[in-house]
């Protein structure tokens, strides 16, 4: 945590020199890729990885290819476009990203943040105050995400104190944390923390899951406290090359989550972020994972897939073409199996000039008695 993380991060992968001999990496190589983006991996994360080059080593171990690639963007979404305090990103009518915290427990390699996340000078504490005076001035605010970073690398009383100012906010009904903590850091949960975000309900937390071998007994045990404490759960995967670009992988990623009590929310095409053209994939994949989930597991396990539109327009959902014709007089659809099934449309009654009797004189006046 920023309070105390010495010791809640005691172990991890920090620098260049240890993360080098730990995988057995060039180190130059290493030391010029922690220059553009941080590098830091937990001890538990670091644990699952089977063999170098698998699914859990390809997110957080870096690579090379992130300075051999020239395409992308180093603020994709343009969210310093809609940032009108450095700690907010206001780009919907009724809601916004509250950033506040720098830290993460590891480093995801395809973050969007990456030209901020781990650089305090980027997303500072003393631009907290700034976000809550922001959001206590724009009454149409009604839905808070606080982001970062991971806000749960802050100490419980820093992330209590935001939580209960933005409480005290009348116009703020929803209060959302967006974290990866449980994921890559699950001892982080503890009954203390649970037990200080229940009273700050009707709370959300989105978590981040990328594929089966992260859900773990800790894991599992950190997400069934967040889920006891009352808070619902729901989970936003990215599709990556090496990762989870699997239609069999992705299902059972989603399976496995709703065991845990998370509910599939977004699976997100990889943003268009400078240094990680080695992590996207085509849209038709996605379209074929899409196709993989629907009618063929719980329509629970089912998330919205979308694409975080370069150039900050927000997230636009797609789906395999489902809808195969339409008319006047039928519908005709294709299900999860291909198979072609027809739905009549309703038939419209023609509209019809109101009936008037002739035999009634309406410009005449009322009979006198």
């Amino acid at each position: 945590m920023e309070e105390d993380s010495p010791q809640i991060l005691r172990g991890s992968l920090r620098s260049p020199e240890e993360v080098a001999e730990y995988f057995g990496l060039d180190l130059e190589q290493v030391k010029k890729v922690a220059c553009v983006f941080k590098t830091q991996i937990t001890r538990y994360y670091a644990s699952l990885i089977k063999h170098k080059g698998d699914a859990i080593y390809r997110q957080v171990v870096p690579d090379i290819a992130e300075l051999r690639e020239n395409s992308g963007a180093m603020d994709p979404l343009s969210e310093d476009e809609d940032s009108p305090v450095p700690s907010i990103v206001h780009r919907y009518p009724d809601r916004l990203l509250f950033l506040v915290s720098h830290s993460c427990a590891s480093y995801c390699r395809f973050c969007t943040r990456r030209r901020i996340v781990g650089d305090p000078t980027k997303i500072h504490p003393r631009y907290i105050e700034d976000g809550l005076d922001y959001i206590r001035h724009h009454s149409e605010v009604r839905d808070v995400i606080v982001s970062g970073g991971d806000p749960l690398m802050l100490g419980d009383r820093r992330l209590e104190y935001i939580l209960q100012s933005l409480r005290e906010i009348k116009h703020v009904e929803i209060l959302r944390i967006g974290t990866r903590t449980p994921c890559f850091l699950p001892r982080r949960i503890t009954p203390q923390l649970v037990n200080m975000l229940r009273r700050y309900h009707p709370l959300y937390v989105n978590v981040h899951f990328n594929h089966p071998d992260e859900i773990t007994e800790e894991s599992g045990r950190a997400l069934n406290l967040l889920a006891d404490a009352g808070i619902p759960l729901g989970n936003q995967s990215v599709l990556l090359k090496g990762v989870n670009d699997d239609p069999e992988v992705m299902k059972r990623l989603m399976q496995k989550l709703l065991v845990v009590r998370v509910k599939p929310y977004y699976i997100y095409q990889a943003d268009y972020v400078k240094g990680t053209e080695h992590f996207r994939t085509t849209v038709e994949k996605g379209l074929e994972i899409m196709d993989a989930l629907r009618g063929w597991t719980s329509g629970l396990a089912v998330p919205y897939y979308v694409i975080d539109t370069p150039g900050g327009g927000g997230k636009i959902p797609l789906l395999p073409t489902y809808l195969q014709s339409l008319n006047d007089n039928q519908v005709v659809m294709r299900n999860y199996a291909g198979e072609l099934y027809v739905y009549p449309q309703v038939k419209e009654k023609p509209k019809r000039k109101p009936f008037i009797s002739p035999c009634l004189d309406i410009a005449s006046s009322p009979p006198s008695h």
